[in-house]
């Protein structure tokens, strides 16, 4: 089957408007000690800046970009919950560290959806399966003749060893295929994605150059000496001290 480009395309459309207004909205919003005391200190200085304004550009972009993942993160899990819905007639799951719930070829399937394969550390890993585990418990009491399995979605990325005992791991062309039906899904979803993306980059690109200015200024007075040398011993206290 396949996915109607005329339904999914205005989907999309909207939801990327919604992420360029959610950069932009972020931007507006930054402070420069706040972004300085999230950030490693001593990463920026094994680099050997010099410069106020590559300090400062060095430090935002780390920021937003750490920003950016997780807001195209919660993007590309409503565009699959959307698709399945559309598809299977999927649901966003209420159990916990379950994403979609959905229907297919006799099988009832559990997802837990994450933007790329390297996701998270072992930790993480053994959470995502408790919750799996919990969740097919649960079904499986309600739902006693289907087949509960467990998946592991990843927007994008390839794993080659799918099957992984307590749950399958699917990446980039075989998660979109199983939760819509369409083998080339995949490949349909990355043209309405760059919808308007040089109107809105141009905006953020204006913003983006006026907050680097007057962090710049704020980062002189503030963590530099009266030449303009950064004090870098200043930043740590700032960032680390008691």
């Amino acid at each position: 089957m396949q996915i109607d480009r005329n339904i999914l395309i205005p989907f999309v459309k909207d939801r990327i408007q919604e992420f360029h207004q959610k950069r932009i909205n972020s931007l507006q919003q930054i402070e420069l000690k706040q972004v300085v005391k999230r950030k490693n200190p001593y990463l920026f200085r094994a680099k050997n800046i010099v410069t106020a304004q590559d300090l400062v550009k060095g430090i935002l972009d780390a920021h937003l970009s750490s920003q950016e993942e997780g807001l195209f993160g919660g993007l590309l899990e409503q565009l699959a919950i959307y698709v399945c819905e559309t598809a299977f007639t999927g649901r966003k799951s209420s159990a916990e560290g379950v994403d979609l719930e959905f229907e297919r070829d006799g099988a009832y399937y559990i997802v837990a959806i994450k933007s790329g394969p390297n996701w998270g550390n072992s930790s993480q890993v053994a959470r995502m399966v408790d919750n799996f585990k919990k969740a097919k418990k649960i079904l499986g009491t309600n739902r006693s003749a289907r087949n509960v399995i467990a998946v592991n979605g990843c927007c994008y990325g390839k794993d080659n060893k799918p099957d992984k005992g307590d749950y399958l791991k699917l990446c980039g062309q075989r998660f979109w295929e199983l939760i819509s039906g369409d083998f080339d899904l995949y490949l349909d979803i990355i043209e309405p994605l760059g919808h308007a993306a040089k109107e809105r980059n141009d905006e953020f690109n204006q913003q983006y150059g006026g907050v680097i200015n007057r962090m710049s200024v704020e980062f002189i007075t503030e963590f530099c000496d009266t030449e303009g040398r950064i004090l870098w011993e200043k930043i740590v206290k700032f960032n680390s001290a008691l």
